[in-house]
């Protein structure tokens, strides 16, 4: 029953699919790869990421997921990742579908919603990531709004719509838990969301965990028993693999600066820098900065947000 919605899906991804994985649809991406990638670091952001041809696996601290045709993957926070498509071909190309989900879009679903239908949300945060199979309904829902890309004059009237029809989707579906936190602006989630914004917009500076709890009003058992459960990683964890990714970016522009680059993104030894770099990317710094230019200058690599 799922087989003609999802030829019909892979048909409208791979039509679609631009090298910057933009729609003329808001907030609606599209990932296509036409063979194997390696590990890519990159970051699941706030994102409903559905795979229709494929396989995607990727890391989060010390689990690891993967997703295929006919499955989607919801992150309800910016979670640092390592990604890559293990199955993808120019004759079978990997293909994908995404949507920025706004906490603001789905609380307000959540209001147009009679709440006593929805189960109450579980105590304490979700997993921040979680990969389920789709319904028929959502991929209905998908399908419905990837086929506006062929009538533009329809996506400011209906895109808004199915959008929030796919959000309703997601909220009574196998993960409507974690999606339900994430609308509501005092849950556990919403706190930890807060909690890593802070981190990520100071990754460089130096802060104790008790600061940061009770920044997001959490005690500070809690704080580090929620932020565990829902980035699998404990906030100092979070913020290395955070001020990793950052230097590698800047080392792909700048791959002369070493010691430059550890102490803008708040490392006060390069030498601790480059071993924990090296243990993060399998290359010391200056290596892989080197490899990254080429990479960059022969358009065969970039880290990608999401999907």
């Amino acid at each position: 029953m799922m087989a003609m919605p999802l030829d019909e899906l892979r048909s409208l991804l791979a039509r679609h699919a631009r090298p910057d994985l933009s729609t003329d649809i808001d907030a609606v991406r599209i990932f296509r790869a036409d063979r194997p990638s390696p590990p890519t670091p990159t970051t699941y952001g706030q994102v409903l990421a559905l795979v229709a041809q494929g396989v995607k696996r990727f890391a989060l601290g010390d689990r690891l997921y993967e997703y295929r045709a006919g499955e989607y993957v919801i992150a309800s926070v910016d979670l640092p990742v390592t990604a890559r498509f293990t199955r993808a071909s120019p004759g079978e190309p990997a293909l994908g579908f995404g949507l920025d989900l706004r906490p603001a879009a789905v609380a307000e679903v959540l209001l147009a919603a009679d709440a006593e239908k929805l189960p109450a949300p579980a105590p304490g945060a979700p997993a921040g990531l979680a990969v389920s199979t789709a319904s028929a309904e959502l991929l209905d829902a998908v399908v419905r709004l990837l086929r506006l890309l062929d009538q533009p004059r329809d996506i400011p009237v209906l895109a808004p719509l199915i959008k929030r029809e796919i959000i309703w989707r997601l909220l009574t579906g196998e993960q409507g838990d974690i999606l339900r936190q994430f609308g509501l602006p005092d849950s556990s989630l919403s706190h930890i969301a807060k909690a890593v914004q802070w981190i990520r917009d100071n990754h460089a500076l130096p802060f104790r965990v008790e600061e940061v709890a009770q920044k997001v009003g959490m005690s500070v058992s809690a704080f580090h028993r929620n932020f565990q459960a829902v980035t699998s990683m404990s906030p100092i964890q979070y913020r290395k693999q955070i001020r990793l990714q950052h230097a590698r970016l800047l080392l792909a522009a700048n791959p002369g600066d070493i010691a430059g680059v550890s102490r803008q993104v708040g490392y006060e030894s390069p030498a601790q820098f480059s071993r924990e770099y090296r243990r993060q990317f399998g290359d010391p710094p200056r290596r892989d900065a080197v490899r990254l230019g080429t990479n960059v200058r022969t358009g065969a690599s970039g880290a990608r947000r999401g999907g």
